[in-house]
């Protein structure tokens, strides 16, 4: 009887152990994360062109982050995955475009690819491989063209200064949607509108309601900066 015990007790603490490393594998949503460029050049570090040269004058993808409904969040899931930039090689010149880096020195991107792929992309490894989460990134991008809802509703990158609530509203209208907004503070002192999260499905395709927004540091009214 007490040897029945002891094999029924191993056999639940596997269990327990393999339930465990399950759940630690799933997630339940994205934030997908766009960054203005104007902002993030007025921030304290700075910021350098790419080896392409100066982005255009657009919203650039930051990350698509797996997240959980309690604000946590997994990260580096895969140690033994490696960022293999033959992988994306077809994608590069989108990539280039709609998910550039902007860190110093100079450099391709391939430094921010990484970063994402392995801080973020692995713990998504269950819905993509590499190809296919950085291809998601840049489908959401091409569904999501914030500066252009932006500008439907008068709010340009001009240097002056608008509502958050007015910036809020607008992408809610045009996608259904509540965003986060995150803003930053240039040597001015100056509250500025810096990056955009929505949330998207485990599928990694389709935008839903945010289960948690982000807290975002913003004043009422904050400049959008010319790039």
């Amino acid at each position: 009887m007490k040897h029945q015990y002891f094999f029924k007790l191993l056999i639940i603490q596997y269990l327990s152990v393999v339930c465990l490393c399950a759940s630690e594998d799933n997630f339940d949503f994205f934030y997908f994360v766009q960054q203005w460029p104007g902002s993030y050049c007025d921030t304290k570090q700075s910021c350098c062109y790419p080896k392409t040269g100066k982005p255009a004058a657009d919203f650039g993808i930051h990350g698509l982050w797996p997240n959980y409904k309690d604000g946590s969040y997994p990260s580096n899931c895969d140690p033994d995955s490696v960022f293999d930039k033959s992988q994306i090689s077809d994608l590069m010149s989108k990539l280039q475009k709609s998910w550039p880096t902007l860190a110093c020195p100079s450099n391709e991107g391939f430094k921010f690819w990484s970063h994402e792929w392995i801080k973020h992309g692995t713990c998504s490894e269950s819905v993509f491989d590499q190809h296919e989460y950085f291809e998601a990134g840049l489908k959401l991008k091409d569904k999501l063209n914030l500066l252009q809802i932006l500008n439907n509703a008068g709010i340009k990158p001009d240097d002056k200064f608008y509502k958050l609530e007015s910036i809020r509203d607008a992408i809610k209208e045009a996608t259904g949607f509540t965003p986060g907004i995150h803003c930053n503070v240039d040597s001015s002192h100056n509250n500025q509108l810096l990056e955009i999260y929505t949330c998207v499905d485990t599928s990694g395709t389709e935008f839903i309601e945010c289960p948690l927004l982000p807290k975002g540091r913003c004043a009422s009214s904050v400049q959008f900066p010319k790039f």
